[in-house]
């Protein structure tokens, strides 16, 4: 694409992530309601036809959750290849997202809720309870610091990502599919860490035991909460059903399935 981001786009950006990413969240998309608002400056610039506008603002509004200062990388990434390839960018920055999201979260829960809220603020309180008033800067001079390493983060994932897609414009549909792989790697390595259901069926043949879940662990681990995820995908596909609808219908199989011997009796 000809068209580059202006550096007043980028800064309503930056701002919007600052403060707004989070206003809309919610148990569907998470953050992904803002994550699209904060991406729409940038994306105006970007696209002339509404549709395409249309397209890729959905694309932006799709789940998304990380730590909000680690989100600032993920978009200035995201929108330095869709700066460079445009609607083309769609498979990438998709993969883009949900590859990084995750790490991300990890590492940026660490640093800028563990280390950085036990550190400073346990500083902050001991100098107040000392009765020194500069117990009440420390916080404030430290969220300063974090809003401008915020601020920072978005223009080093937007020049870094502009190197990227530079540097490899002849090979967009390689990077299109390690970011797709990537993206179902880590979905793929949260099933069993997150779904977590197995079977406590028994049969007795004869003398010996069969242990229903040992059986399905040695065909493959975690298949059940594999079919549930695969089954719940299947279901977020029809255009009456929803993430709220969704859950009310797991609870009511999980109820009927955990109370199997109550409804056939010696079963």
């Amino acid at each position: 694409m000809s068209k580059k981001i202006s550096k007043k786009a980028l800064n309503k950006v930056i701002w919007r992530n600052m403060f707004a990413l989070q206003w809309s969240w919610n148990y569907e998309t998470m953050q992904g309601s803002g994550y699209g608002w904060c991406t729409i400056p940038a994306l105006k610039e970007l696209y002339d036809d509404p549709e395409d506008l249309k397209k890729m603002l959905k694309i932006e509004s799709t789940y998304f959750n990380t730590t909000p200062a680690m989100s600032h990388l993920i978009m200035g990434a995201d929108l330095a290849m869709q700066e460079q390839f445009g609607t083309a960018s769609e498979e990438t920055i998709t993969g883009i997202k949900t590859g990084l999201m995750g790490p991300f979260a990890g590492i940026g829960d660490t640093i800028f809720l563990t280390i950085y809220r036990a550190v400073f603020f346990s500083i902050a309180s001991y100098i107040a309870l000392n009765g020194s008033a500069v117990g009440l800067l420390v916080p404030l001079v430290m969220g300063l610091i974090i809003i401008y390493v915020r601020y920072r983060f978005t223009l080093l994932g937007y020049y870094k990502g502009q190197q990227l897609a530079q540097s490899f414009g002849d090979t967009v549909s390689k990077i299109t599919e390690c970011a797709s792989v990537l993206g179902l790697t880590v979905v793929g390595g949260l099933v069993p860490s997150v779904v977590s259901y197995s079977t406590d069926l028994v049969f007795t043949l004869g003398e010996k035991e069969f242990v229903v879940q040992d059986y399905l662990n040695m065909i493959i681990p975690s298949l059940i909460p594999l079919l549930i995820v695969f089954f719940s995908y299947w279901l977020l596909g029809k255009k009456w059903m929803n993430s709220t609808k969704l859950i009310f219908v797991l609870l009511l199989i999980g109820l009927v399935l955990g109370n199997l011997n109550l409804i056939f009796p010696g079963a």
